[in-house]
C-alpha cells in the first residue's frame, strides 16, 4: 500500500492528474438537501427522497477525483453518529436550508462542533446555503453573519460558503470545485 501512495504522490508532484479516492461527508440538519444532491450527483436527475433514516453511501466521480460520499442524515439521533465517520475524512459538505431561519441556531451549533473538533482540523468544509430559488432564502451575507463565518478566512481552517439551489442545479458545482481543490 505504501508503494501505491508513494507513486501517486510522485505523479501528483510531477503534475499528472491522479484519480485520487476520497471520503466526503454530507452533513447538516434534516431537510437541508443532502440526500437530494447526493442522488442527483449519482443519477443525474432530480428525485423526491424520503428522510434519511440510515447512513447512505454512494461512489461519485467529479473531475479526476473519485470519492465515497456519506449522507449521514440530519435528525437529532443521526447527528450523534456523525463523529463515528470522521476517521480518514477528506472533505465535509455542510448543508444549510437558507429558508429555515428558525433553525439557524441549531444548525450553527452543529457546524461549530465540526469546526471545533481537532480530528477535523485539516479537513476542508464546504458550507452550502441551499434553496436560494425560494423568495424566503437569506442572502450569502446574512447566512455568513448568522453562522459567524466572516472570520473563517483568517483562521488556518479552510471553510467556504457557496449559495445554491439543488433543485435548480445551480451553485453547488462551484462549491465542489473549491472543495476538491482543497482536499488532501
Amino acid at each position: 500500500m505504501w508503494l501505491v501512495t508513494w507513486l501517486r504522490d510522485v505523479l501528483s508532484w510531477l503534475g499528472f492528474e491522479v484519480n485520487k479516492p476520497g471520503k466526503v461527508l454530507f452533513l447538516g440538519l434534516d431537510n437541508a438537501g443532502k440526500t437530494t444532491l447526493l442522488k442527483m450527483l449519482k443519477d443525474a436527475h432530480l428525485s423526491v427522497n424520503a428522510p434519511t433514516v440510515h447512513p447512505t453511501t454512494e461512489e461519485l466521480m467529479i473531475g479526476s477525483i473519485s470519492f465515497t460520499a456519506f449522507d449521514l442524515g440530519g435528525h437529532a439521533q443521526a447527528r450523534r453518529l456523525w463523529k463515528d465517520y470522521y476517521a480518514a475524512t477528506d472533505g465535509i459538505v455542510f448543508f444549510v436550508d437558507a429558508t429555515d431561519t428558525a433553525r439557524f441556531q441549531e444548525s450553527k451549533v452543529e457546524l461549530d462542533m465540526l469546526l471545533g473538533d481537532e480530528e477535523l482540523e485539516n479537513v476542508p468544509i464546504l458550507v452550502l446555503g441551499n434553496k436560494i430559488d425560494s423568495p424566503a432564502a437569506v442572502s450569502e451575507g446574512s447566512l455568513r453573519d448568522a453562522f459567524g463565518l466572516f472570520a473563517m478566512t483568517t483562521r488556518s481552517r479552510v471553510v467556504e460558503v457557496y449559495m445554491c439551489s439543488v433543485v435548480k442545479m445551480m451553485g453547488y458545482r462551484e462549491g465542489f470545485v473549491w472543495l476538491l481543490k482543497h482536499m488532501r
